[in-house]
């Protein structure tokens, strides 16, 4: 259905009850009539709002087409080849049109001909030189020695060349939306990548020196491992070694009762480590894209026992694994969970406020609720911790380019076809981000070197996976990513708009330095929506890792500064280049920030579960073993 106003249509023709983007809604949408803006004539149709859809017509053509493009979506994995289409047509078309750009970079191609035919006459006749072109910074493919001889040198350095070339082809095209350039760079990008010598057999000198050196027996070992994994991906098994990793047993062993469980979550109490504790509990809610022990993983890098350690109260979500039963669950339902968790924390630790902490999807949607909790006079949040989480998503990174009309209408379909969005389908666009070392680096070391990389805690957790609903996550994309309505003030809770302006409960908000999914420029832009103090940590790491980051941890480091609200803006690089690095782990610093802002005296621990609640299921609990 194209987004258009229709000003004439039979009432017949005309279903409150459906979604304009084709997926069923609880409530129904009144008709609009012609867009008449206040005391003036009316409106312009392109510039009104959308009319409600069409009812389906009485042969079902509407609904063949969400049929073929849901079958289709599976078969690309839920990314929509029209938007692509469109993107490179566009980008096609602009560069048409600019003959400049064009000598442009046949005069580039022309220089790096020269340039590597003359490095080529050097590398033949054995003198040493500076290569034509040098690796990106964090490109480590062409490091080892092997790749600095003839004639390996050669072939890596003319493969960068042309990636260099083609980044020069795909920007800077006079007309073309700057979105429109990023999703054909990147896809040029991904191909190429696909394409680099390092992934071929006779092309790659480490690969070459290992052959000879195993007389083949690498290639022996590579291809049983990629039968191996083959196989456990037909069968739906997680990868090698990952069964070491089962929670309860070698990871999410922090002791504790599930005192809580409805249809969408668990509530966990974890178990008191010391005699006494913090007047205030805090409650973690973990983002619904993962399993919760992400916080709870092996003992010695568990966010969760380290609090509980410290002497804290600490209660987590842990949500269902979604099944097709679940497609109708939205953004309301999980924001209603927040609820009932508060609840039950506040009957089990009354008469005192929750330190709330969110990580990723959680702590976005820890923020909405806490603005609904502000707007509505409801103060049972003391502070507010938000781990590698956007509230503003004008600039949400690489995620932005499988983010647009034509690729979530797409995902919507192939998702009301199955009623979620599947765990594969979802790894399948965060791998791509990252194919370089997600994909092509581990094709090269386990099936050409025949090397496995041995599983731990954190990669063995990262492949178990959850599924999404259908709703949720079409509201989620749509609100959030597409239309950036919490940034903007028009998310909605309970029929009316919440804004983080109002929060006043001080935050404390940590972000990573090597974050893809949520970059830290973008969840700095919280100082520009929050009215309140806000503590900002910078950590090393990446999504995860940076999280995930115990006292004792090698190589990390952060920088710390907390911003009064009565304070002037800083930019965010400039806010980097004035603050201190420090070496260590950010952990110690949460602790002593929600000391600071938490009543000064403890008291023995609260009881495990509301009085009379009986027998408590162990944690992790049941939801964080379904498949």
């Amino acid at each position: 259905m194209t987004k258009r106003q229709t000003i004439s249509a039979p009432t017949d023709d005309i279903d409150p009850h459906a979604d304009h983007r084709g997926g069923p809604v609880a409530a129904p949408v009144p008709s609009t009539p012609p867009a008449r803006a206040a005391d003036g004539p009316e409106v312009a149709p392109e510039l009104g709002p959308l009319c409600p859809a069409e009812k389906p017509d009485r042969h079902g053509l509407s609904m063949l087409d969400q049929a073929t493009k849901a079958h289709l979506a599976r078969l690309t994995q839920g990314i929509s080849p029209f938007g692509l289409t469109s993107s490179f047509f566009d980008w096609g078309m602009h560069l048409a049109a600019s003959p400049g750009k064009q000598m442009q970079l046949a005069d580039k191609a022309q220089r790096k001909a020269a340039k590597l035919a003359m490095a080529a006459s050097r590398m033949a006749l054995g003198k040493s030189g500076a290569p034509c072109i040098d690796p990106l910074i964090y490109d480590k493919r062409f490091v080892a020695p092997e790749w600095q001889r003839w004639p390996h040198n050669l072939i890596y350095q003319s493969f960068l060349m042309t990636q260099q070339w083609w980044y020069n082809a795909t920007n800077d095209i006079d007309g073309l939306s700057r979105r429109d350039e990023q999703v054909v760079s990147f896809v040029m990008r991904q191909l190429l990548d696909m394409m680099s010598p390092a992934n071929g057999l006779w092309t790659n000198p480490e690969v070459l020196a290992e052959t000879t050196r195993t007389f083949g027996a690498n290639l022996v070992q590579g291809t049983q491992n990629l039968i191996e994994d083959m196989e456990r991906a037909l069968a739906g098994k997680p990868p090698v070694g990952a069964e070491d990793y089962l929670p309860g047993r070698e990871v999410a062993v922090t002791p504790g009762k599930v005192v809580h469980r409805s249809h969408l979550f668990e509530l966990i109490q974890y178990a008191p480590q010391t005699e006494t504790v913090a007047a205030e509990p805090i409650l973690i809610v973990p983002a619904w894209i993962m399993k919760h022990y992400i916080l709870d993983l092996s003992p010695h890098n568990s966010l969760v026992r380290y609090l509980v350690e410290q002497g804290f109260t600490v209660f987590m979500i842990s949500w269902r694994n979604p099944d097709a039963g679940d497609r109708d669950l939205g953004m309301q339902d999980y924001l209603a969970a927040l609820d009932t968790a508060l609840d039950e924390i506040g009957a089990i630790v009354p008469e005192t406020g929750v330190h709330g902490v969110g990580y990723c999807l959680g702590g976005t949607l820890l923020s909405v609720k806490a603005a609904q909790m502000a707007r509505d006079g409801d103060d049972r949040l003391n502070t507010l911790s938000l781990l590698a989480t956007q509230t503003d998503f004008e600039d949400p990174g690489e995620l932005q380019l499988f983010i647009s009309e034509s690729q979530l209408s797409y995902l919507d379909h192939m998702m009301w076809d199955q009623g979620y969005l599947d765990t594969k389908q979802m790894a399948g666009a965060f791998q791509l981000l990252r194919s370089r070392d997600l994909i092509w680096s581990r094709y090269v070391h386990e099936y050409l070197m025949g090397r496995r990389q041995p599983m731990f805690d954190l990669m063995a957790w990262n492949a178990d996976a959850t599924r999404m609903p259908y709703r949720m996550h079409s509201e989620y994309l749509r609100s959030m990513f597409l239309d950036n309505q919490l940034a903007q003030g028009q998310y909605r809770v309970g029929g009316r708009p919440v804004a983080l302006s109002d929060i006043r409960a001080p935050v404390f908000c940590v972000s990573t330095t090597g974050d893809h999914v949520a970059p830290w420029q973008s969840v700095y832009k919280l100082h520009l929506l929050a009215d309140t103090d806000i503590t900002f940590v910078l950590t090393s790491g990446g999504h995860n890792a940076g999280i995930v980051s115990e006292p004792g941890h090698k190589g990390r480091s952060y920088q710390i500064r907390t911003l009064p609200d009565a304070e002037h803006y800083i930019p965010p690089e400039d806010w980097r280049a004035q603050t201190q690095v420090q070496d260590g782990s950010w952990w110690p610093e949460h602790v002593a920030w929600l000391r600071v802002h938490g009543a000064p005296e403890e008291g023995p621990p609260p009881p495990m579960g509301r009085k009379g609640s009986g027998n408590l299921r162990d944690a992790p609990g049941a939801y964080v073993l379904q498949p």
